[in-house]
């Protein structure tokens, strides 16, 4: 079923199109106001159940059933996934030579000669599942998570070419999280592990979906964590999320990546 658009976009060219169970409205490009708009969308859809998320509207996509999300039990999922991650990383985390021997750390004979290992990455300090990190504080003071994603739509349009070959969806969902499992972001990303832990970090966080397009994932986040305990925690769910781009392209030691989370208002997951 179609829905009536918000005013802000009733007078702005576009289609609906099936995904799934639902219909999806599609601009025709995205507006040139989208960095003032996104506010008033995200607050608005929390009534409308229309949330915003720029795409491409002609990529493939495979429309997940939300039950399956339901379904994951998070922490145990995690648990399970950690040990068995340990499992395998813990040889090059335990010795610093081992990295030589990771996958693509050798040079092809078209690298130059003055090719750099990949750097010992240490690895999570946790032997064993720590549980998921506490959510970050909540003042009352602080960011609002519209003003989180306006920044994240801010930093997209300005810093990354190939979004302006994206459209503005407003897709039908319970929650920004869902977004990508409803309207079928076809990337290489587990989409019920993934919206599962964008449902616990909306939470925790004040985390909100503002893009999904070429296998990268653009999350805004109200309130990051601001020690290294508390990052080091929350890195360890990016890890698990099997994202490509965390710890291991570019190679990049737990410790860095962990200390980069805190204070950061956006993440962002690619898949390969």
């Amino acid at each position: 079923m179609v829905f009536p658009l918000p005013g802000e976009l009733s007078l702005s060219s576009g289609r609906f199109e099936p995904r799934g169970e639902v219909e999806v409205w599609f601009s025709d490009e995205l507006p040139e106001d989208l960095v003032e708009l996104w506010p008033r969308l995200l607050e608005s859809a929390e009534v409308t159940g229309l949330y915003p998320f720029i795409c491409r509207r002609d990529d493939p996509c495979r429309p997940e059933d939300l039950s399956k999300v339901d379904a994951i039990r998070l922490d145990a999922v995690l648990a399970a996934d950690f040990a068995e991650y340990r499992r395998r990383r813990l040889p090059y985390w335990s010795n610093p030579a081992a990295a030589d021997m990771l996958p693509d750390s050798v040079p092809d004979d078209d690298d130059p000669e003055d090719f750099e290992p990949w750097p010992h990455d240490p690895g999570p300090p946790f032997e064993t599942w720590p549980g998921l990190a506490a959510g970050g504080s909540d003042t009352g003071a602080g960011v609002s998570a519209a003003q989180a994603a306006q920044w994240a739509v801010e930093d997209l349009l300005g810093d990354e070419p190939f979004v302006h070959t994206c459209q503005l969806a407003l897709v039908p969902a319970r929650r920004s999280a869902d977004v990508p499992a409803v309207v079928g972001w076809a990337a290489e990303a587990p989409l019920p592990l993934l919206c599962a832990l964008l449902r616990s970090w909306e939470e925790r966080f004040g985390a909100r979906v503002v893009s999904g397009f070429g296998g990268a994932l653009t999350v805004s986040v109200a309130r990051p964590p601001l020690d290294v305990p508390h990052a080091e925690q929350l890195a360890l769910e990016h890890v698990l999320s099997t994202a490509d781009n965390i710890v291991d392209d570019p190679p990049t030691p737990f410790p860095e990546y962990a200390d980069g989370l805190m204070g950061r208002h956006q993440w962002r997951f690619w898949w390969d």
